[in-house]
């Protein structure tokens, strides 16, 4: 690996402190140390564990580290603030340390030790969480892909089985989709699914989620029963007729909605859905209808 190192410490933070008592427990056990940075793949508990080592090793109260979209931090934002600037295979990464108290020499030494044994499980976790992001997520729309939303309604539903919550399922589409690509092309038909997808992200509460399931098609699980999931559907034919770029595009959606009942399956669910949004078709397109309604 190779580390190269920018380091702000001042004189004065290597001056003797005899009140600081952190080298009498003698040099930590590297290859421990190590073991236990690469135990996770999630960069908030690898940072955690970093800070614990430090804090237990070194006069650290308290850092704050700067990656990429990254802003962790850990413990205390008081004391003598020292930065540290790494780099590590052209990533930069800023550390902003609190001491409470001055560093020997030695002590410094063993900061950088511990630094260099952070950035390798720190930045594979961060690799990690972002394949698992672009593994879940759908490129286009931001939204959660066909295969997230296969996991996350069994795990709704499991969880709706075992407690007895209430859930609803909205399935929507575009109108006439396929229409507005042949005439405008794909590069406009995907300006049109992103901007719809912002729209609808919008509408939804926090704890519901959207999903693009494949096309035109998308999904929003709701939290709430089937009069909750129909509020939602008036806000996002409501919120569309302020959207510009859709109103230019004349497009529009249909949706239907349905709500779990004891012992529905998922395919039980999206079938009795997808069933109400070809209803919300027939009576005429932007609108929706509810499984079992008239």
């Amino acid at each position: 690996m190779d580390f190269a190192l920018a380091t702000e410490f001042s004189p004065s933070e290597f001056r003797y402190q005899p009140e600081y008592h952190h080298s009498d427990k003698g040099s930590p056990n590297l290859v421990t140390i190590m073991q236990q940075l690469h135990e996770s793949l999630d960069p908030r508990t690898v940072f955690a564990c970093f800070g614990k080592i430090m804090g237990q090793n070194l006069p650290v109260l308290g850092i704050k580290l700067h990656i990429k979209e990254y802003q962790l931090s850990w413990g205390s934002e008081q004391g003598l603030a020292v930065k540290q600037n790494v780099s590590l295979d052209g990533i930069s990464v800023g550390l902003d340390y609190r001491l409470n108290s001055p560093m020997l020499t030695s002590q410094a030494e063993l900061l950088r030790q511990l630094q260099a044994l952070l950035l390798r499980p720190l930045i594979n976790a961060i690799e990690y969480e972002q394949m698992a992001q672009q593994a879940m997520y759908d490129a286009l729309t931001q939204l959660g892909n066909r295969h997230y939303y296969t996991e996350t309604i069994k795990q709704s539903l499991a969880r709706a089985q075992r407690h007895g919550e209430v859930l609803s399922l909205v399935v929507l589409d575009l109108d006439n989709f396929k229409r507005l690509n042949d005439t405008h092309g794909h590069l406009i038909g995907d300006d049109v699914l992103s901007s719809f997808a912002q729209t609808l992200n919008q509408a939804i509460r926090e704890s519901d989620q959207a999903f693009r399931i494949g096309g035109d098609e998308f999904t929003v699980i709701i939290q709430g029963d089937a009069q909750a999931a129909s509020i939602m559907c008036e806000r996002v034919l409501t919120m569309i007729d302020s959207n510009l770029l859709l109103n230019k595009f004349q497009v529009q959606t249909s949706l239907g909605v349905s709500q779990w009942q004891s012992g529905d399956s998922a395919a039980d669910l999206y079938l009795r859905a997808d069933k109400a949004l070809y209803c919300a078709k027939a009576a005429g397109r932007r609108c929706y209808r509810v499984d079992g309604q008239s």
